[in-house]
């Protein structure tokens, strides 16, 4: 039996887009993300968010189920399309709805922490060149400013965006995701210009809500090359560290982009998009860095006899979302793998989080969480009316005995998000695969707790794993 630290927090997330339905409710105009389910072949049977799992209309009750199952904090995110419509004027509708959300966490003794952008940009916006344009960035800081005004004084954390790297690389490089572009300038231009409104909207957020820890989610890897005695297994995963992890860690914690980095992919579009004071911006002192892992990755320069069976969402042709990516093959290593394909590797979080700490927030003086942690699997309900997820129970467990790990090797870890509270529209999949802790069926939007969300509640009542 191991025990959590006193003062180590439990929690679930997220996204706005995800779960909110009402998509056309209450002033809200398209994100990028109900432009981008239009696309023939974009999202797995055309799946969009125009319901999802209608937590605009049942937060009251998401939020009891939630403080049944024992969490101290809910990480969630606003929509832009709902606050600002096509990134334009207020619309006091929407900001209402998360005044609600904050007062009913706050009523039920939950932490609120606001991420600001989890990936739906205004598909107006996007018309005018996306996070391709400088303009966006104004766009946003308008947006941030308006969000903190509203709840910022009742929001103990505050975070700007999450996973940039998907809203960049994955979106505007590889075509995986919104809006659906695949362009290796366009993704490193985004990247930046991500970067420049994470550090503006650092002091925004400083500027109105003076008490709130302010930071920002990344998603990160651990790049182990397959051959360590290898040069070109050794390239190959410095190059996944440098376009994954350190493209967003270094500008945010160092005050500039890695020169390695900038020798594999300036010349590609990146140094161009780099303005006199963007650095000195985006690297805004922050309280709180939120890290996100699903899977580390075993690299080589040459392709596997095997490929790593990650399934691809639809028949829709993507490309890597790496700028330099030629040399650099992944390679499976014959771990358990969850119903994305992704190989379960909890001792990779605990060497990931040693790593952040040792080189960028320990010497930063910066507050670290794992803010998104989970797994998909094929979850169904039994005969009994539950749902006996074993796997995720397992993956649970041992991914905060991970973190446990870490802390125990003298690393302070603040606290643990689990992906995701519930079942929700996974982007390109559409509702094809489940994360949740709790079990929704999407035509009746009936909530089932799993075995999984018994589990958490069960840590979380007695403090012990």
């Amino acid at each position: 039996m191991r025990h959590l630290p006193s003062d180590f927090t439990l929690g679930v997330a997220t996204a706005a887009y995800q779960i909110e339905g009402a998509a056309h409710e209450g002033g809200r105009t398209d994100s990028i993300w109900d432009a981008f389910a239009r696309v023939p072949g974009a999202v797995v049977d055309g799946h969009d968010g125009a319901v999802a799992c209608d937590h605009y209309h049942r937060y009251p009750d998401d939020v009891a189920l939630m403080a049944e199952m024992g969490a101290q904090s809910y990480r969630f995110s606003t929509s832009w399309s709902r606050v600002r419509p096509d990134g334009g004027d207020v619309n006091e509708e929407g900001l209402d709805f998360y005044r609600r959300l904050v007062d009913e966490l706050l009523e039920q003794g939950i932490a609120p922490w606001l991420t600001l952008y989890h990936w739906d940009l205004p598909q107006a916006l996007e018309a005018k060149g996306g996070w391709t344009s400088r303009e966006t960035v104004d766009r946003f800081v308008e947006y941030a400013t308006t969000v903190v005004e509203a709840v910022g004084d009742r929001v103990p954390t505050i975070t700007t965006l999450n996973e940039p790297w998907c809203s960049s690389f994955l979106s505007y490089t590889a075509g995986a995701h919104a809006p659906g572009r695949q362009s290796v300038r366009d993704g490193l231009v985004a990247g930046h210009h991500l970067l420049l409104a994470h550090g503006l909207g650092v002091d925004v957020i400083r500027g109105h809500a003076p008490d709130a820890w302010v930071g920002i989610t990344l998603n990160l890897t651990v790049a182990d090359p397959v051959d360590p005695q290898s040069e070109g297994d050794r390239d190959a995963a410095r190059r996944i560290d440098g376009q994954f992890n350190r493209f967003f860690l270094d500008p945010i914690f160092r005050g500039e982009y890695p020169e390695d980095l900038l020798a594999d992919v300036g010349h590609l579009g990146l140094a161009d998009a780099i303005q006199p004071g963007d650095l000195g911006s985006i690297s805004s002192p922050i309280d709180v860095l939120g890290v996100n892992y699903y899977h580390g990755d075993a690299v080589s320069f040459e392709p596997p006899a095997v490929e790593l069976q990650q399934d691809a969402p639809t028949s829709r042709a993507i490309r890597s979302p790496y700028p330099a990516a030629d040399g650099v093959h992944m390679h499976p290593r014959g771990l358990a793998t969850t119903s994305m394909g992704w190989e379960v590797q909890p001792e990779g979080l605990t060497r990931l989080l040693q790593r952040i700490h040792a080189e960028y927030t320990g010497p930063a003086m910066v507050d670290m969480w794992v803010t998104e942690n989970g797994a998909a699997y094929d979850d169904v309900v039994a005969e009994d009316g539950g749902v006996h997820d074993a796997e995720r129970v397992a993956f649970l467990e041992a991914h905060l005995g991970a973190v446990l790990d870490a802390i125990d090797a003298g690393v302070p870890v603040d606290g643990y998000f689990y992906w995701s509270m519930m079942d929700n529209y996974e982007w390109a999949w559409g509702y094809h695969k489940r994360f949740g802790l709790v079990h929704v069926d999407y035509e009746t939007q009936q909530r089932t707790l799993k075995d999984s969300a018994l589990a958490f509640q069960r840590i979380a009542r007695d403090r012990t794993l």
